[in-house]
Order: C-alpha cells, then structure tokens, then sequence
C-alpha cells in the first residue's frame, strides 16, 4: 500500500463510521453496521483484510474491546474470516446470492433503438397524489410551537411500559405464537382484549369471529369501500369531514352525498334515504369535533333501518376522551346490525404503531378477513402480541387515564389563550377532544395564514381540505391540534400566532 493511501485510510474509516452507522446505536453495534455496509456496498470487497482491532479502535476513538466484539460477531454471522497470525479479513462468500455490481454510468451502450418512454397518464386509473388531502410538515416536531393533530408526544410516550412488553413477546413461547404466518387470522389474545378490555369501554360487545385488525383505522375504510362499494354506490358524507375517508370513497365511487353538520353533529334527514352508506364520525365529529346528539342517533339508525342502508361509525377518537360524562359508541345501540364501527388502539399516543380493528358482523368479517390476505395477509402478528400485552399489564387504561389528565389541562390551556389573544376567533368549545375547530373571520385566509405562521415556528392546520367542494369552501378555519405540544407552550404559541394575524390583516389591507 502507497504511504499515500496509507494517509488516507484513517479518514475513510472515520468518514464511513460518522456516515454509516446509526447514533442511537451502541458503539459495538455501530462498527458493526458501519462494516456491514462497507461490505454489502463494495467499498470492502471480498478477501480485504480489515483494520487490526487496535487500529481500527485508535482510528475511531474507541475502546478495542468494542472492535473485538464487533468483529467476533461478525465472523459468526459470515461477514469476515478471522486467519491465525493475519488478523481478520472480508469472507470470500459473503457475496454469493449478489447479482453483481452496479451498472457503470460513463460506460457506453449500444442502442439499437431509442428509448420509449411509458405513458402512464394513459395507465393510471385514478391519481391519489391530486387529491386534496391534509399535509403537515415534515420537521414539525422541530418547531417550537407544533399545534399539530393526532402526533406523537414524546412527554407521554410510556417508553418503559411499551419496552417491556416488546421484550415480554420475544420470549420463546411468545415467539412460536407470532412467528407462523397467520394468513387470514389475527393473534388471538389481542381480539380477546379488545373484546373484553377495549371494547365495554365504549358500550360495545362482540364475539371474537367479529373482530377483524387492521394496519390503522385507514386501512379498515379501505378495506370496506374495497369490498362494498362500487361506481354507482351512493356514500354519504360529513361536510365538513374527514379528508382521508373521502379520498378513499371517491377512489370508488363517483357519488359522495355531502351532508352538512352543525353544533349537534351530522344533520338527520330524509336526504340520508338515498344513500347505501352513510360515514360518521359521532363521538366527536373530525374535525369540528361535536358529539352526535342521542335525537340524532336514534334518528340516524331509524333512517338507516328504512333506507336499508349501513352505517360506517369512526370511533377515531375513542382513546382520547375527557371531561365529558361516559358516551357511549353508535354502535353500542344497533340492534340490526347496520352499524360497522371503526376504532385505533394506538391513535393517541404512538400513531406511527398502525393498529386498528373493524367490528361487523360474520358474514362481512370473513370477507374482509379474505380481502386483507389479497393486501398484506395480516398486520405483523409480533405487533399485536406486544399491544395485547400492553392492554392486559393495564398499561393501555392506565395511558388513557394520564393523558385524559394531560388533554384537559392543554385544553383548558388553549381555551384560554385563544379568547385572550385572538378574541376575534370563534373557536367550537374543547369538550373532551384534543383539537378545536376555529372559525377566523371573514377577511382571512387560512392557508396563507398557516405559511406566515410556520415561518414564525408556529404549525396550525388550514381547514379549507375538510370540506368537500375544494372550489367553494369557507377559507376562514382552521385546525388547532393540542396533544403534540407541551402546555407551558400553548399560550406562547397561540400569542406569537395572534402576532402572525395583526401582521397578515395589514398586509391583506395593503
């Protein structure tokens, strides 16, 4: 080796390490991942020595024993060989099963004939991205004041209540139960505690057969419009309401029915005798975030009933309730089994977990059961054996009661700013939810507002995406998420928003 490259190999080696390897891992497990990628990637092809465990550790800053055990690990996986009096070197099989390198880029290739490009606006059948849907920024948890819905809240997280039950379901037992392909079934013990633990909590019984998981609440709509629903189908929907639902209707239907909501919740009518399905959203409404009236209720499953149409209840909000007496689901009063209902058990504090659950009866269970191996067989059964662990420790109710404490003193929190500092907005009252719905007035523009705040660091949610005729919805509301956002922030937050809207208005009047 030249004294040049000789010069150079420290700085390789600490580049590829600061590069490669993950910072949350350990530093054992960082070498060891810095390597693998050096050699998966070519940079150590087969047969290369490698750095003595001393050099490799003077290089890195690192104590030699954690190369050691670094490289004793990875001789035992296969990715070096160590030789007698040599030191360690890249095993000469290590890539076998490899297709070869990556094409050369500069090399030149014949063309016997152009390239033809694919012309896939002629195959596409539909185009989700031009949907109108609600974004959030990616870096919003870099902002000092996230009024954002439905994230993660690191404050809230039981970080050793969810490791435990993680290592719990890597024992050995635990492991032959998940590890199978459970094709169309579900972990047992996870439908049994959502039947029994879950479940009464909002008035709801069901038989194990009628309970089908789902990678989120999504999933479940999706998998119900799939199944249910075709082009002549007649959906009704809240207006305003939830975009992600609409989206996933209007993918199958061109006949969304919208159904306006106020201050009781979705309007009941004679206009509901048209529809074959009706979404709702009763506990508290997305996103004004009313609660259905009982009236209401029964008048919806009266129509239901004569209409010979079916009910899809999201109960998206079932886990985070406060300061409101106990209500229960739509569900809990369907005696006709009209009513499909919806829920997430990992929606308030861990969203990114992705585990819901459908209950319906049998008959459309099975199919759907059916449908969900077409897509993905099942949700990952390692998941729901952890979440079921979860629920039965009591760390899922004991959750639930810590962050109902946390929501109403942030609700409480916002309420308050929100009438000091901005009295000209109407927000609907914060009764149990973990958002408020704010009408602004006239004059304002909510998308243009939410870009000016978040140049201040402040993220809210413009509400003109929740209603369903993009062309002539109010501009004038937003969305004020409360849960990813510490409650000494809130009336900072919501004072450096009041300052962004004094300072719109005078522009807009300019």
């Amino acid at each position: 080796m030249s004294s040049q490259a000789a010069m150079q190999k420290p700085v390789m080696w600490e580049r590829l390490f600061e590069r490669e390897s993950a910072p949350n891992l350990s530093l054992q497990g960082r070498v060891r991942q810095m390597l693998v990628s050096a050699i998966l990637s070519g940079h150590l092809p087969p047969g290369m020595p490698v750095p003595s465990s001393r050099q490799l550790a003077d290089q890195l800053c690192i104590a030699r024993n954690t190369v050691v055990f670094a490289y004793q690990q990875l001789v035992s996986e296969g990715y070096l060989v160590s030789r007698e009096r040599s030191g360690h070197f890249v095993c000469d099989t290590v890539m076998q099963g490899h297709s070869g390198s990556a094409p050369d880029p500069t090399a030149a290739t014949l063309e016997v004939d152009p390239p033809q490009r694919v012309r896939w606006d002629e195959r596409l059948r539909f185009r989700p991205s031009q949907q109108r849907n609600i974004t959030k920024p990616q870096d919003w948890q870099k902002q000092p004041y996230p009024f954002v819905y439905g994230q993660f809240d690191a404050d809230l997280f039981p970080t050793a209540e969810w490791r435990e039950c993680c290592i719990k379901a890597l024992s050995v037992l635990d492991i032959r139960s998940w590890a199978p392909d459970l094709i169309t079934h579900d972990d047992p013990a996870l439908i049994e505690q959502i039947r029994t633990q879950v479940l009464p909590r909002r008035g709801v019984w069901a038989d194990a057969e009628e309970i089908v998981i789902t990678v989120g609440a999504q999933h479940a709509l999706y998998l119900l419009a799939d199944l249910l629903v075709n082009e002549d189908t007649v959906v009704g929907m809240e207006d305003p309401g939830y975009p992600d639902a609409r989206n996933i209707f209007a993918s199958h239907t061109r006949h969304l029915l919208p159904m306006p909501v106020d201050e009781g919740g979705l309007c009941t009518g004679t206009h509901l005798l048209g529809c074959d399905y009706v979404f709702v959203t009763p506990g508290h409404q997305c996103p004004t975030t009313v609660t259905l009236s009982m009236e209401r209720r029964e008048t919806l499953l009266a129509l239901a009933r004569q209409a010979d149409s079916m009910i899809i209840e999201d109960d998206f909000e079932s886990e985070s309730r406060w300061g409101e007496g106990a209500i229960p689901a739509l569900k809990s009063q369907d005696r006709d089994g009209r009513v499909i209902y919806v829920g997430s058990l990992a929606k308030s504090f861990a969203p990114g977990l992705r585990i819901g659950y459908i209950v319906a009866p049998r008959e459309l269970t099975r199919e759907l059961r059916a449908l969900r191996r077409l897509m993905l067989r099942h949700p990952s059964a390692y998941i729901q054996r952890a979440f079921s662990l979860f629920i039965s420790l009591g760390h899922h109710h004991s959750l639930l009661r810590k962050q109902s404490q946390a929501y109403q003193r942030r609700g409480a929190e916002l309420a308050h700013a929100l009438a000091r500092h901005l009295p000209d907005f109407t927000p609907t009252p914060i009764t149990g939810s973990s958002s408020c719905w704010l009408q602004g007035p006239p004059w304002l523009n909510a998308a243009e507002l939410s870009d000016a705040a978040l140049a201040a660091g402040v993220v809210v949610e413009p509400g003109d995406v929740f209603f369903m005729n993009g062309a002539d919805a109010p501009r004038n509301f937003l969305r004020v998420g409360f849960t990813s956002i510490r409650p000494e922030l809130i009336e900072p937050g919501i004072e450096k928003l009041a300052q962004v809207v004094r300072r719109y208005r005078l522009r807009a009047a300019a």
